[in-house]
């Protein structure tokens, strides 16, 4: 198994997130959306920057933090963060706006998909979890 942590830690990872982010919605909404669990675009937590924090935060804890390959996921997870809350947001801003728009006029355009982007605290719950599932493969 220890020749394929780098590739199992990160997809439990996303899972957990995934059923996480499902788990909030339920609760919130008080009905089951099973799209949620297949769907890993907007709310909490960022399944994107818990998927790329585990293997970054893995590789730091089984190689060293001063790795090339650690520094280079640092990087690639910072990158998926920012354009999380950036313009992802932006987008998911935008999609909403539209939305409203064609909500008050006739016409047969489908809607836009409004849950795109990221809450920089969804974003920091996602590297929280990815880091703390990381810390917990890295005993492995």
């Amino acid at each position: 198994m220890y020749q394929y942590i780098y590739l199992i830690c990160p997809f439990i990872t996303l899972i957990l997130s995934q059923l996480i982010k499902f788990l909030i919605e339920l609760h919130k909404n008080n009905k089951i959306d099973l799209s949620r669990l297949l769907n890993g675009n907007g709310g909490m937590p960022s399944c994107h920057a818990s998927f790329s924090s585990s293997i970054t935060m893995l590789i730091g804890f089984k190689l060293g933090f001063d790795n090339l390959t650690f520094i280079m996921g640092l990087i690639f997870t910072l990158i998926i963060s920012y354009d999380a809350m950036s313009i992802r947001y932006q987008s998911e801003l935008h999609a909403k706006t539209i939305n409203k728009m064609l909500n008050e006029s006739d016409n047969n355009y489908p809607k836009l998909r409004e849950k795109i982007g990221h809450k920089p605290l969804e974003v920091l719950v996602g590297l929280i979890i990815g880091s703390f599932m990381a810390f917990i493969f890295s005993a492995i």
